[in-house]
């Protein structure tokens, strides 16, 4: 069992409820520590390599599912894109020449694959979003016997209404936002506050409809001018003399591009550029408003997990064992039409999920949609949105 990319609250509910479950049917648990890194850096042998597996048993994770973070550890490797700089030590490079792309990286799925069989894993449980499922889906190719758990506070893998960390990543975004009310109208000011969301607008679209704000998403490009003159009525109209809008980190105004910033990491992504800012900067300077920008970001992903994150992470390891117990194998964990199911790992080239703004989001308003939710999921999910192949 792996945890990879980016923690969140509720990964240690997944790692004690698959040992609890797996070893009270007789198995052995073992931990791959630092995500996909972890069985491309391991060293098989006689002696369990503890800097990247360790054993795993009820003792150990009793109590680990009431803190956030991952026991295992994470990383963002991508053990097909591997830098020169971050490969094994250990493996001399005589031995992996043969697996460099012209790009200079190296694909070392093959070292993944003999170390998976080195240490007689029969089964693998991949806990993680797009990115590390991407690469389950190549071990599933290859004939790895794995299960896919979703998690991420973006909530935008493809194939599942939920990920393990969103419901705590909106509980905290509220929190944070109705805290920040104080200050907003002691200054009479107008608040952004940006928030996660790279390529989907999940994240904004569901704080902003706990906090009845207005939202920017990625996937409805704005207009800037209308935008401004709806956060001036708002303050106008509010008797606190404040108003606020909440900016997922991917949304652009129409006509207005920011680049992407930084080196990539090993997936391809940069970061963004901070759109908080940029926004706060052209609504001064058409209104000479003060203006307060305030980053959601990893407040969102620390401590421990809600009780829904709690609930649903145990359920979908107890499924995941389920499935394992069953003999089937290449396939996620997932929640489709409000039930858990079972679905196809993501499809990489397919890109992450995405809101659906003629049923979720009112564009003229910049708000979610309330209206008209009969039929829908808890996560506001139409039935007939998506495509599961659950069996």
């Amino acid at each position: 069992m792996l945890t990879g990319g980016g923690d969140v609250p509720g990964l240690n509910s997944v790692i004690k409820s698959v040992v609890y479950r797996y070893t009270e049917l007789g198995g052995e648990v073992y931990g791959i520590r630092r995500g996909w890194e972890g069985l491309t850096h391991v060293r098989p042998g006689p002696e369990l390599d503890t800097e990247y597996v360790r054993r795993l048993d009820r003792l150990g994770t009793r109590s680990i599912d009431r803190t956030g973070g991952t026991v295992l550890h994470t990383s963002r490797t991508n053990p097909r894109r591997m830098s020169p700089a971050r490969l094994p030590a250990h493996l001399p490079r005589e031995r992996i020449a043969h697996l460099g792309s012209a790009d200079g990286t190296y694909d070392l799925t093959e070292v993944v694959l003999g170390n998976i069989e080195a240490l007689g894993l029969e089964h693998l449980v991949v806990i993680g979003g797009d990115d590390t499922l991407g690469f389950a889906r190549v071990l599933v190719d290859k004939g790895v016997r794995l299960i896919g758990i979703p998690k991420t506070m973006d909530n935008d893998v493809q194939g599942t209404e939920y990920c393990v960390g969103f419901s705590t990543a909106i509980t905290r975004a509220k929190g944070l936002i109705d805290r920040q009310r104080t200050t907003l109208g002691s200054h009479e000011r107008i608040g952004i506050f940006r928030i996660f969301g790279r390529d989907s607008g999940f994240s904004a679209l569901h704080t902003a409809y706990v906090t009845s704000a207005r939202c920017l998403i990625p996937e409805a490009p704005f207009d800037l001018e209308r935008l401004t003159a709806l956060l001036v009525e708002d303050k106008r109209l509010n008797p606190s003399r404040y108003s606020f809008v909440i900016v997922a980190e991917g949304a652009r105004w129409t006509g207005g591009e920011l680049p992407d910033v930084g080196e990539p990491d090993a997936f391809g992504h940069r970061r963004k550029a901070d759109v908080g800012e940029a926004l706060a900067d052209e609504i001064r300077q058409r209104t000479g408003e003060d203006l307060l920008v305030s980053h959601l970001t990893y407040d969102l992903r620390s401590g421990d997990p809600d009780a829904f994150d709690q609930m649903v992470g145990t359920t979908f390891a107890n499924i995941a064992v389920d499935l394992i117990t069953q003999g089937i194998a290449g396939r996620m964990v997932a929640i489709h039409d409000g039930r858990y199911t079972h679905a196809a790992l993501p499809d990489p080239q397919l890109g992450v999920r995405k809101i659906d703004v003629a049923r979720q989001y009112n564009a003229e308003r910049f708000r979610p949609q309330y209206a008209g939710r009969l039929g829908f999921s808890i996560w506001m999910e139409h039935a007939a949105a998506g495509s599961v192949d659950g069996r």
